[in-house]
Order: structure tokens, then sequence, then C-alpha cells
């Protein structure tokens, strides 16, 4: 029961909704305030002959404008049970030997799809992701190529794109065997059509070694001030000529935040969480070293504190 204004008692009262007429009725009145709502909640009934079946979906998936029939074509499901209807089951042999134009793109949609889940992306990235595929496999010109590493490569594109950078490491994790010598040729190789395609070049985004502290700081199990002072080191370091990709920069002031914190990390363990080899954390770290006094908040480290610090 909710409360909804009633024109009859002229104040606010409770309301009962039958589901079976899609009435809104006053609980005092008696007065229909709605009639024939669409209930927009989830339907969890089934409508299976078959008693064994459970599967309470009777509708299909939503619209995809990226598919040539919008995603609204009929599946002829295969029958459950001993007791199979013939004719179902013949209609659907039917269906899976006729030719589907959108079949390859809807398996590379569902994969794209669970790369997605596996990394805990939004819709957003998901739906870039699948627009980049449309277009390249429109040009007919990705025959032949590792498909698993065509899908992963527009994965990344479309992290750079909505300004939610993940590394290669970590899309290879979900690539499903693709290399990451593979996912970067085949990014190259995608740039390359969709720039003859629009006849300008293709906005990828700049990497900042901000981008990844949050995460990488998680996955370390790090404090929220260790995490603040980390996110503020990270944003001075940009201030300085430091030769470094951001995911380097970025894994070596993690560390180095840490050894200035009562939760010291091991360097195995930050580069086990960044995904950044431990020797490159070395020569990062040799890098900012130098400018640690303007780099590391006053207010989490003094001086002495920075002179504790090993030197690289």
């Amino acid at each position: 029961m909710a409360d909804a204004y009633c024109s009859d008692c002229r104040k606010s009262t409770e309301v009962v909704f039958d589901h079976s007429a899609g009435d809104t009725v006053c609980s005092e009145c008696g007065l229909v305030l709605e009639s024939h709502s669409i209930d927009e909640t989830s339907e969890w009934r089934t409508f299976a002959n078959e008693s064994g079946d459970n599967d309470p979906v009777r509708v299909g998936g939503p619209t995809n404008i990226l598919l040539n029939d919008g995603g609204l074509s009929t599946v002829i499901s295969k029958p459950n049970g001993a007791t199979t209807d013939f004719l179902s089951s013949s209609l659907g042999r039917w269906q899976n030997r006729g030719s589907n134009p959108d079949r390859s793109l809807i398996m590379a949609f569902k994969t794209i799809a669970t790369m997605s889940d596996r990394l805990g992306l939004v819709a957003t990235i998901k739906d870039r992701a699948n627009e980049i595929f449309k277009k390249v496999e429109d040009q007919k010109s990705s025959r032949g190529r590792n498909q698993d590493a065509i899908l992963a490569a527009c994965l990344y594109i479309a992290c750079r794109q909505e300004d939610k950078p993940r590394t290669v490491k970590e899309i290879c994790s979900v690539a499903n065997g693709a290399t990451k010598k593979e996912i970067g040729r085949a990014k190259e190789y995608i740039v390359k059509q969709l720039e003859l395609e629009m006849g300008q070049s293709v906005e990828m985004g700049t990497i900042h070694a901000g981008d990844f502290m949050r995460r990488f700081c998680s996955n370390l199990g790090m404090t929220n001030q260790t995490v603040k002072a980390a996110q503020e080191s990270v944003q001075k370091s940009e201030e300085f000529d430091i030769r470094r990709s951001p995911i380097s920069i970025a894994a070596a002031v993690i560390y180095i935040v840490t050894q200035l914190s009562d939760d010291k990390k091991p360097l195995k363990d930050v580069a086990l969480a960044t995904g950044v080899a431990e020797g490159t954390i070395r020569n990062s770290y040799k890098d900012l070293y130098p400018h640690l006094g303007k780099i590391i908040p006053s207010w989490y480290a003094q001086e002495e504190d920075l002179k504790n610090l090993c030197s690289p």
C-alpha cells in the first residue's frame, strides 16, 4: 500500500493496487484513482509448457539499433524434457540452418558484454565498444584476423574514449586467450580503419596516472587517508617532466606513499596489484625521488619522513 491524493476525500490517503484489473483504488472511499495502469516491474511467472522448465522469461531482449532487425527477431527455443514437440524441434533446426546476417554480431556483442561484466565496466562503455565493432565489421576487412583480439581492442578503445581507461594487461585478462601483442596490433588496425571511414583522426582521450589510482589502491586495501595522499601526489607529479608511462608513475607513487604509512606494502604486492613490473616501478621511483618534497603532501609526511625513505 502507498499514499496518494484522493479527489473525493480531498486528502492524501492510502491506496490499494488491484493487479488483476490494473486499478489504483482509494482505501477509504473506494474511488478508482487510476485505471488500466501498466505494471513495469519484473515478471517472475513461468509460462512454459513443461512443469520442469523453471525459466520465467517470456519476453525477448531489448531492442538494439546496431542489428538489422533491431534485435526483435523470433528465436524458436529447443523443447525440454523427454517428450519433445516434433514441430517446434524441426522449426528450430530449420531456423538454425537459415542464414542470419546478425548472428556474428550477436555473438560478438555477447562476448563484449561478458568481458565488460568481468571488468565491472558501465553500460556506456559496453555500448561504445559495440558501436566500434559494428563499424569495423561493416567494412568487411577484419576477416581472417583474431576475433578475440579485435573485440578486446574495441573494449580498450571504448574505455579510453569514455575516460575510464583500463590497462592492456587488464583487458588481456578477460580476452579469451588473446595476448597483449595481438590486442595492440588489433587496436592499431581498428584505429586505422576508423580514421579511413571518418576521414579524420580518432580521438582516444588522454591517459593520466590519476585514472588508475583509486582502482589500484582498492586492490591493495589501502586506507582512505593513504589513498587521498596518493591521489594528491599523482596530480602534483604531472607538474614535472617525468618521462614514464602514467601506469608506471601511478605504481611508483603508490609504493612511495605506502612506505610512508604504518601499513607498508612490499614492492612485490604493489607490482601484482598494478600489473607493473618491479623493475619498472624502481626506475619510476628513481625519477620521482628528487621531487618528493614537492610531490608528497605536507599534511601526510614531513621532510624528516622523506629523508628516512631508502634512496633508489
